[in-house]
Protein backbone atom coordinates (compact mmCIF):
# COMPACT_ATOMS: atom_id res chain seq x y z
CA UNK A 1 0.00 0.00 0.00
CA UNK A 2 1.32 3.80 -0.96
CA UNK A 3 -0.11 6.72 1.09
CA UNK A 4 1.05 10.10 0.05
CA UNK A 5 -0.26 13.07 2.03
CA UNK A 6 0.07 16.95 0.60
CA UNK A 7 -1.66 18.51 -2.57
CA UNK A 8 -1.06 16.71 -5.84
CA UNK A 9 -0.40 19.05 -8.69
CA UNK A 10 -2.38 17.33 -11.93
CA UNK A 11 -3.92 18.82 -15.38
CA UNK A 12 -7.30 20.57 -15.01
CA UNK A 13 -10.79 19.52 -16.18
CA UNK A 14 -12.77 22.79 -17.06
CA UNK A 15 -16.23 23.17 -18.30
CA UNK A 16 -17.53 26.56 -19.31
CA UNK A 17 -20.85 27.27 -20.03
CA UNK A 18 -22.77 30.16 -21.46
CA UNK A 19 -25.23 31.95 -23.46
CA UNK A 20 -24.29 31.62 -27.13
CA UNK A 21 -21.89 34.97 -28.12
CA UNK A 22 -21.03 35.53 -24.87
CA UNK A 23 -17.03 34.58 -25.86
CA UNK A 24 -16.81 30.81 -24.83
CA UNK A 25 -14.72 29.96 -27.48
CA UNK A 26 -12.55 32.98 -27.08
CA UNK A 27 -11.68 32.38 -23.56
CA UNK A 28 -11.10 28.83 -24.21
CA UNK A 29 -8.28 30.00 -26.60
CA UNK A 30 -6.65 31.82 -23.70
CA UNK A 31 -5.65 28.40 -21.80
CA UNK A 32 -2.36 27.16 -22.42
CA UNK A 33 -1.39 26.14 -25.67
CA UNK A 34 -4.74 25.06 -26.67
CA UNK A 35 -6.14 22.91 -29.82
CA UNK A 36 -9.86 22.65 -30.28
CA UNK A 37 -11.91 20.16 -31.77
CA UNK A 38 -14.51 22.15 -32.77
CA UNK A 39 -17.74 20.38 -33.15
CA UNK A 40 -19.69 23.31 -34.49
CA UNK A 41 -17.11 25.46 -36.26
CA UNK A 42 -17.28 28.18 -34.47
CA UNK A 43 -13.36 28.77 -34.39
CA UNK A 44 -13.12 29.57 -38.17
CA UNK A 45 -12.66 33.44 -37.53
CA UNK A 46 -10.09 32.58 -34.69
CA UNK A 47 -6.22 32.23 -35.32
CA UNK A 48 -6.04 29.19 -32.97
CA UNK A 49 -5.35 25.62 -34.15
CA UNK A 50 -7.65 22.75 -34.73
CA UNK A 51 -8.42 19.47 -35.48
CA UNK A 52 -10.59 18.72 -38.99
CA UNK A 53 -14.44 18.92 -37.45
CA UNK A 54 -15.22 15.75 -36.75
CA UNK A 55 -18.15 14.35 -38.80
CA UNK A 56 -18.76 11.20 -36.80
CA UNK A 57 -19.07 10.08 -32.79
CA UNK A 58 -15.78 7.47 -33.74
CA UNK A 59 -14.33 10.58 -35.46
CA UNK A 60 -14.31 12.60 -32.46
CA UNK A 61 -12.85 9.87 -30.04
CA UNK A 62 -9.89 9.26 -32.70
CA UNK A 63 -8.99 12.71 -32.82
CA UNK A 64 -8.71 12.26 -28.46
CA UNK A 65 -6.83 9.45 -28.89
CA UNK A 66 -4.61 11.20 -30.99
CA UNK A 67 -4.02 13.56 -28.65
CA UNK A 68 -3.17 10.95 -25.69
CA UNK A 69 -0.70 9.14 -27.66
CA UNK A 70 0.98 12.57 -28.86
CA UNK A 71 0.85 14.30 -25.67
CA UNK A 72 3.06 17.16 -27.07
CA UNK A 73 0.50 18.68 -29.54
CA UNK A 74 -1.14 20.53 -26.91
CA UNK A 75 -0.88 21.53 -23.02
CA UNK A 76 -5.04 21.80 -23.73
CA UNK A 77 -7.19 20.04 -25.20
CA UNK A 78 -10.70 21.75 -26.05
CA UNK A 79 -13.44 20.43 -26.99
CA UNK A 80 -16.13 23.18 -28.56
CA UNK A 81 -19.05 22.56 -28.32
CA UNK A 82 -20.27 19.51 -25.92
CA UNK A 83 -23.56 20.33 -26.67
CA UNK A 84 -22.98 19.25 -30.40
CA UNK A 85 -20.63 16.75 -29.40
CA UNK A 86 -23.64 15.16 -27.85
CA UNK A 87 -25.45 15.19 -31.10
CA UNK A 88 -22.31 13.12 -32.20
CA UNK A 89 -23.16 10.16 -29.99
CA UNK A 90 -26.59 10.63 -30.59
CA UNK A 91 -26.60 10.09 -34.43
CA UNK A 92 -23.62 7.25 -33.94
CA UNK A 93 -26.13 5.21 -31.29
CA UNK A 94 -29.48 5.62 -33.40
CA UNK A 95 -27.10 4.77 -36.45
CA UNK A 96 -25.97 1.22 -34.93
CA UNK A 97 -29.32 0.07 -33.40
CA UNK A 98 -31.12 1.46 -36.70
CA UNK A 99 -33.15 3.82 -35.15
CA UNK A 100 -34.00 6.89 -36.52
CA UNK A 101 -34.49 8.99 -33.41
CA UNK A 102 -33.00 8.21 -29.78
CA UNK A 103 -36.87 7.75 -28.91
CA UNK A 104 -37.22 4.85 -30.82
CA UNK A 105 -35.79 2.68 -28.06
CA UNK A 106 -38.16 2.37 -25.31
CA UNK A 107 -38.39 2.95 -22.20
CA UNK A 108 -35.88 5.56 -21.62
CA UNK A 109 -33.05 2.74 -23.22
CA UNK A 110 -31.32 4.98 -25.86
CA UNK A 111 -30.84 7.55 -22.82
CA UNK A 112 -29.24 4.77 -20.70
CA UNK A 113 -27.08 3.86 -23.91
CA UNK A 114 -26.08 7.53 -24.26
CA UNK A 115 -25.34 8.14 -20.86
CA UNK A 116 -22.78 4.87 -20.86
CA UNK A 117 -21.19 6.11 -23.92
CA UNK A 118 -20.97 9.92 -22.76
CA UNK A 119 -19.25 8.21 -19.36
CA UNK A 120 -16.56 6.12 -21.19
CA UNK A 121 -15.98 9.33 -23.20
CA UNK A 122 -15.45 11.49 -20.43
CA UNK A 123 -12.71 8.29 -18.96
CA UNK A 124 -10.84 8.68 -22.33
CA UNK A 125 -10.92 12.47 -21.24
CA UNK A 126 -9.41 11.35 -17.99
CA UNK A 127 -6.14 9.54 -19.81
CA UNK A 128 -5.69 12.96 -21.58
CA UNK A 129 -5.48 14.32 -17.87
CA UNK A 130 -3.37 11.83 -17.14
CA UNK A 131 -0.36 12.56 -19.70
CA UNK A 132 -0.48 16.31 -18.41
CA UNK A 133 -3.30 17.99 -20.96
CA UNK A 134 -5.63 20.26 -19.76
CA UNK A 135 -9.43 19.37 -20.69
CA UNK A 136 -11.81 22.38 -21.46
CA UNK A 137 -15.11 21.68 -22.25
CA UNK A 138 -17.34 24.71 -23.61
CA UNK A 139 -21.42 24.46 -23.83
CA UNK A 140 -24.66 26.61 -24.53
CA UNK A 141 -26.86 27.85 -21.95
CA UNK A 142 -30.37 27.51 -21.71
CA UNK A 143 -32.97 28.66 -19.20
CA UNK A 144 -35.83 26.31 -17.99
CA UNK A 145 -38.81 26.18 -14.94
CA UNK A 146 -36.87 24.42 -12.29
CA UNK A 147 -39.09 23.52 -8.43
CA UNK A 148 -37.22 22.65 -5.51
CA UNK A 149 -38.47 19.80 -3.28
CA UNK A 150 -39.73 21.77 -0.71
CA UNK A 151 -41.09 24.77 -1.95
CA UNK A 152 -44.18 25.37 -3.90
CA UNK A 153 -43.76 27.70 -6.53
CA UNK A 154 -41.51 27.27 -9.54
CA UNK A 155 -38.56 29.56 -11.09
CA UNK A 156 -35.91 29.75 -13.85
CA UNK A 157 -32.85 28.70 -13.48
CA UNK A 158 -29.92 28.48 -16.41
CA UNK A 159 -28.57 24.80 -17.53
CA UNK A 160 -26.30 23.23 -20.01
CA UNK A 161 -28.29 23.21 -23.00
CA UNK A 162 -28.20 19.37 -23.59
CA UNK A 163 -31.16 17.17 -25.30
CA UNK A 164 -34.29 17.78 -23.30
CA UNK A 165 -34.17 14.15 -21.68
CA UNK A 166 -30.79 13.67 -21.53
CA UNK A 167 -29.91 16.98 -20.20
CA UNK A 168 -30.81 15.80 -16.61
CA UNK A 169 -28.37 12.50 -17.21
CA UNK A 170 -25.50 14.27 -18.73
CA UNK A 171 -25.05 17.18 -17.24
CA UNK A 172 -24.37 15.86 -13.69
CA UNK A 173 -22.00 13.52 -15.44
CA UNK A 174 -20.24 16.51 -16.65
CA UNK A 175 -20.81 18.62 -13.63
CA UNK A 176 -19.15 15.55 -11.72
CA UNK A 177 -16.43 15.64 -13.65
CA UNK A 178 -15.03 18.73 -13.59
CA UNK A 179 -12.62 20.69 -11.34
CA UNK A 180 -13.86 23.63 -12.44
CA UNK A 181 -17.27 24.36 -13.78
CA UNK A 182 -18.17 27.91 -14.79
CA UNK A 183 -20.87 29.57 -15.75
CA UNK A 184 -20.33 33.23 -18.06
CA UNK A 185 -23.19 35.55 -18.31
CA UNK A 186 -23.96 39.33 -19.00
CA UNK A 187 -24.45 41.14 -16.12
CA UNK A 188 -27.60 43.42 -15.94
CA UNK A 189 -28.99 45.25 -13.22
CA UNK A 190 -32.40 47.66 -13.35
CA UNK A 191 -32.83 51.34 -12.95
CA UNK A 192 -36.02 53.96 -13.06
CA UNK A 193 -36.88 55.33 -16.42
CA UNK A 194 -38.22 58.21 -14.30
CA UNK A 195 -37.84 59.11 -10.99
CA UNK A 196 -40.67 61.45 -11.28
CA UNK A 197 -43.48 59.29 -12.20
CA UNK A 198 -46.18 58.01 -9.90
CA UNK A 199 -45.89 54.90 -11.43
CA UNK A 200 -41.78 53.50 -11.32
CA UNK A 201 -40.82 51.84 -14.29
CA UNK A 202 -37.49 50.17 -14.38
CA UNK A 203 -35.03 49.06 -17.64
CA UNK A 204 -32.47 46.85 -17.77
CA UNK A 205 -29.03 48.07 -18.27
CA UNK A 206 -25.35 46.73 -18.52
CA UNK A 207 -23.88 43.94 -20.15
CA UNK A 208 -20.54 43.35 -18.85
CA UNK A 209 -19.58 39.96 -18.94
CA UNK A 210 -19.24 37.93 -15.25
CA UNK A 211 -18.07 34.52 -14.67
CA UNK A 212 -19.66 32.80 -11.54
CA UNK A 213 -17.46 29.90 -9.93
CA UNK A 214 -19.93 28.92 -7.19
CA UNK A 215 -22.92 27.42 -6.97
CA UNK A 216 -26.23 29.28 -6.78
CA UNK A 217 -30.21 28.58 -6.76
CA UNK A 218 -30.34 30.05 -10.98
CA UNK A 219 -26.98 28.40 -12.41
CA UNK A 220 -24.55 25.54 -11.33
CA UNK A 221 -20.95 26.35 -10.84
CA UNK A 222 -18.14 25.21 -8.78
CA UNK A 223 -14.33 25.15 -8.51
CA UNK A 224 -12.15 23.45 -5.74
CA UNK A 225 -9.53 26.37 -5.91
CA UNK A 226 -11.05 29.01 -3.48
CA UNK A 227 -12.33 31.26 -6.35
CA UNK A 228 -14.67 33.93 -5.83
CA UNK A 229 -18.29 33.40 -6.20
CA UNK A 230 -18.05 36.29 -9.59
CA UNK A 231 -15.06 37.43 -11.49
CA UNK A 232 -15.01 39.32 -14.51
CA UNK A 233 -15.20 36.96 -17.65
CA UNK A 234 -11.34 37.21 -18.19
CA UNK A 235 -8.73 34.29 -18.28
CA UNK A 236 -6.40 36.27 -16.16
CA UNK A 237 -8.91 35.95 -13.32
CA UNK A 238 -7.82 31.92 -13.29
CA UNK A 239 -4.00 32.10 -14.96
CA UNK A 240 -2.96 31.30 -11.73
CA UNK A 241 -4.48 28.24 -11.86
CA UNK A 242 -2.18 26.88 -14.59
CA UNK A 243 0.74 28.20 -13.56
CA UNK A 244 0.81 30.73 -16.53
CA UNK A 245 1.28 34.64 -16.41
CA UNK A 246 -1.72 36.68 -16.89
CA UNK A 247 -1.93 37.73 -20.71
CA UNK A 248 -0.06 40.70 -21.34
CA UNK A 249 -2.74 42.33 -23.90
CA UNK A 250 -6.12 42.51 -22.69
CA UNK A 251 -9.01 42.64 -24.08
CA UNK A 252 -11.84 45.21 -22.47
CA UNK A 253 -14.85 44.02 -23.72
CA UNK A 254 -18.67 45.88 -22.62
CA UNK A 255 -21.97 45.98 -24.50
CA UNK A 256 -21.20 49.14 -25.50
CA UNK A 257 -17.26 49.51 -26.34
CA UNK A 258 -14.67 46.79 -27.35
CA UNK A 259 -10.87 47.65 -27.28
CA UNK A 260 -7.61 45.42 -27.72
CA UNK A 261 -5.01 46.81 -25.36
CA UNK A 262 -1.57 46.45 -26.47
CA UNK A 263 1.16 45.33 -23.91
CA UNK A 264 2.68 48.61 -24.09
CA UNK A 265 -0.81 50.64 -23.48
CA UNK A 266 -1.80 51.03 -19.87
CA UNK A 267 -4.70 48.75 -18.54
CA UNK A 268 -7.91 49.75 -17.17
CA UNK A 269 -7.48 51.10 -13.36
CA UNK A 270 -8.82 48.51 -10.75
CA UNK A 271 -11.88 50.41 -9.42
CA UNK A 272 -10.84 52.31 -6.50
CA UNK A 273 -12.33 52.93 -3.42
CA UNK A 274 -14.12 56.39 -3.68
CA UNK A 275 -11.96 59.29 -1.62
CA UNK A 276 -13.87 62.39 -1.02
CA UNK A 277 -16.25 63.82 -3.24
CA UNK A 278 -16.19 66.92 -5.62
CA UNK A 279 -19.89 68.16 -5.70
CA UNK A 280 -20.70 64.15 -4.82
CA UNK A 281 -18.84 63.04 -7.47
CA UNK A 282 -16.30 60.42 -5.77
CA UNK A 283 -12.81 61.88 -6.20
CA UNK A 284 -11.31 59.12 -8.04
CA UNK A 285 -13.80 60.27 -11.01
CA UNK A 286 -13.28 63.75 -10.33
CA UNK A 287 -9.46 63.41 -10.76
CA UNK A 288 -10.03 61.82 -13.90
CA UNK A 289 -12.21 64.47 -15.39
CA UNK A 290 -10.30 67.50 -14.17
CA UNK A 291 -7.51 65.47 -15.64
CA UNK A 292 -8.80 65.20 -19.28
CA UNK A 293 -10.52 68.52 -18.68
CA UNK A 294 -14.07 66.68 -19.12
CA UNK A 295 -17.21 68.32 -17.57
CA UNK A 296 -19.96 66.40 -15.72
CA UNK A 297 -22.58 67.37 -18.34
CA UNK A 298 -20.17 65.91 -21.11
CA UNK A 299 -20.14 62.36 -18.81
CA UNK A 300 -24.12 63.18 -18.50
CA UNK A 301 -24.90 62.90 -21.71
CA UNK A 302 -22.50 60.20 -22.89
CA UNK A 303 -23.71 58.01 -20.50
CA UNK A 304 -27.40 59.07 -21.64
CA UNK A 305 -26.50 58.06 -25.07
CA UNK A 306 -25.60 54.73 -23.85
CA UNK A 307 -29.13 54.56 -22.69
CA UNK A 308 -28.05 53.96 -18.69
CA UNK A 309 -29.13 56.94 -17.01
CA UNK A 310 -31.37 60.18 -18.12
CA UNK A 311 -28.77 63.21 -19.07
CA UNK A 312 -30.74 65.27 -15.95
CA UNK A 313 -28.96 62.63 -13.72
CA UNK A 314 -26.74 64.26 -11.47
CA UNK A 315 -23.56 61.90 -11.35
CA UNK A 316 -23.81 62.05 -7.39
CA UNK A 317 -27.02 59.66 -7.85
CA UNK A 318 -25.08 57.24 -9.66
CA UNK A 319 -24.61 54.11 -8.33
CA UNK A 320 -21.06 52.90 -7.19
CA UNK A 321 -21.16 49.71 -9.02
CA UNK A 322 -21.59 52.00 -12.03
CA UNK A 323 -19.05 54.47 -11.28
CA UNK A 324 -16.63 51.92 -10.56
CA UNK A 325 -17.40 49.17 -13.00
CA UNK A 326 -18.20 51.49 -15.99
CA UNK A 327 -17.32 54.84 -16.25
CA UNK A 328 -14.01 54.32 -14.18
CA UNK A 329 -13.12 51.13 -15.86
CA UNK A 330 -13.92 52.35 -19.75
CA UNK A 331 -13.03 56.38 -19.04
CA UNK A 332 -10.82 56.12 -21.87
CA UNK A 333 -13.56 55.29 -24.07
CA UNK A 334 -15.81 58.05 -22.54
CA UNK A 335 -13.50 60.72 -23.22
CA UNK A 336 -12.90 59.52 -26.92
CA UNK A 337 -16.60 59.32 -27.64
CA UNK A 338 -16.84 63.10 -25.83
CA UNK A 339 -14.09 64.53 -28.46
CA UNK A 340 -15.66 62.79 -31.54
CA UNK A 341 -19.30 63.44 -30.98
CA UNK A 342 -20.06 65.65 -28.00
CA UNK A 343 -17.71 68.19 -28.86
CA UNK A 344 -18.56 68.33 -32.75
Amino acid sequence: MNITSGKMKTALKCVIYGPEGIGKSTFAAQFPDPVFIDTEGSTKHMDVRRFDKPSSWEMLKQEVEYVIRTPNVCKTLVIDTFDWAEQLCISALCSKHGKSGIEDFGYGNGYVYEKEDIARFLGQLDRVIDAGIHVVLTAHAHTRKFSQPDEVEEYDRYEMKLGKKTGSQISPLLKEWADLLLFANYETYTTVVDPNAKTKKYKAQGGKRVMYATHHPCWDAKNRFGLPDKLPFNFAEIAHLFDVPAPTAKTVEHADFTEILDEDEPAPSAPTAAGSATDGIPKPLADLMHESDVTEEEVRKVVAERGYFPADTPISNYPEDFIHGWLLTYWQQVVTFIKENIRK
